[in-house]
């Protein structure tokens, strides 16, 4: 049984009190403020709260109280509407997260609107391609905790193997359809230069979304990956650059380190910062990225493609469709079987499989197509990786769909 004041007998106890001398007041002698009859014998039989009431905010407390039991005779409810405005708030933070999840579906709306209505994106020039990009970063980086990879870190032959597909399988791959593109098909040079730009770059954070889709316990595992190719690109991919174009076409080896410094790595570091030393502020802004990210990624797929539409609508643009697309296709194969042949007899052999099938064929066609924009001057080399924007995607989450049927179907 609770004991309920009316708001008259609060205003009574409370000068009642204030007459005890200061550090008197004790609960046992607030309790014998009530008179003895106060209470009946069937009363004593049931449990008994009192509450305390301090001269602070007591009585607003037993105010709150008795406006409440009032409300409730009457057969009102006064905290339904705010019950009611904390699921809703709840429900679109829920939401907001939630929005990664139309990302494929996006990606192919953003393609077809640019192919049929180009100025739809056409305002979304070359010179946003690079803070578009950094703001994709900083997602990354605000969304990463180093805890969450200390699991993903105890698998270094995967990690290797990732690294390998990246920066070994995925370069050679380039430069036979780059060279097979300018030799067989008698494609301008700069195409042949695109692709392996493409081929240049690091792994793409679409693989990570693609990984959690069909593996949950193995997307730490694709970030760790995903994040070392990306931090070693600084180097990594104008080396490659110059290896494999050097001779094709003038490489700016510093201007891209450069480059990749401002658009990859100050941005993650940025965001690792901010969860770091912010943890509040980062959870604030954190439910809105999804959706943010999700319109950025459609400006950044329809923007090239609009942009590029002559020349993607060319007679050589479905040559260059198809060596792209099987660019890719080998890129997936090659990532899957090689990781079959080395995880054979591994539990999750076939999710590892997967995994590194995203991160070998998946590739930051962003950065390549910001890359291209800003150090070569003909406008062609930037044409794959436009390209090489919506293939991936298109690609990377149809195996999504298809390996995430044939896991339901095994269960």
């Amino acid at each position: 049984m609770s004991l309920i004041t009316t708001p008259i007998e609060t205003l009574h106890l409370k000068s009642t009190l204030r007459l005890l001398p200061r550090g008197s007041v004790y609960r046992s002698q607030r309790i014998q403020l009530f008179p003895l009859n106060t209470f009946s014998d069937s009363s004593l039989t049931s449990p008994l709260r009192i509450d305390p009431i301090s001269q602070g905010g007591g009585s607003r407390n037993l105010w709150r109280r008795y406006a409440s039991d009032k409300f409730s005779e009457m057969g009102l409810d006064p905290g339904a509407d705010s019950d009611k405005m904390y699921n809703e708030m709840a429900s679109i933070v829920d939401t907001l997260k939630k929005a990664n999840s139309i990302l494929p579906h996006v990606v192919l709306a953003s393609t077809i609107l640019a192919l049929l209505y180009p100025p739809s994106f056409t305002w979304f020039t070359s010179r946003y391609f690079v803070p578009a990009l950094g703001f994709l970063m900083f997602a990354v980086g605000i969304n990463s905790n180093e805890k969450d990879f200390l699991e993903a870190f105890k698998r270094p032959k995967a990690i290797l193997l990732g690294y390998i597909g990246q920066y070994l399988i995925k370069p050679i791959l380039g430069f036979i359809f780059g060279l097979a593109a300018v030799s067989l098909f008698q494609l301008p040079t700069p195409i042949g230069a695109g692709i392996m730009l493409v081929s240049c770059v690091s792994g793409a954070q679409l693989s990570n979304y693609a990984t959690f889709l069909t593996d949950p316990a193995l997307a730490p595992l694709s970030i760790v990956m995903t994040s070392l190719s990306t931090a070693t690109a600084v180097l990594v991919t104008p080396m490659l650059s110059l290896l494999l174009i050097g001779k094709k076409l003038p490489v700016d080896v510093k201007g891209m380190i450069s480059s990749i410094l401002q658009v990859v790595i100050a941005p993650i570091a940025a965001g690792l910062l901010l969860n770091k030393l912010f943890p509040k502020l980062s959870n604030a802004i954190r439910p809105f990225l999804p959706v943010l990210s999700v319109l950025d990624t459609a400006c950044c797929v329809g923007a090239p493609l609009a942009l590029n539409i002559n020349s993607v609508m060319s007679p050589f643009g479905a040559t260059i469709l198809l060596l792209v697309t099987t660019f890719h296709l080998s890129a997936f194969l090659a990532g899957y079987f090689l990781t079959g042949s080395v995880f054979r007899n591994t539990p999750d052999g076939k999710a590892l499989q997967r995994t590194l099938s995203y991160e070998t064929g998946m590739q930051s066609s962003l950065l390549a197509l910001a890359l291209a924009t800003k150090f070569f001057q003909d406008p062609l080399v930037g044409i794959p990786p436009a390209i090489s924007t919506v293939v991936m995607s298109l690609m990377g989450f149809t195996l999504v769909m298809i390996w995430s049927n044939e896991k339901e179907q095994n269960i």
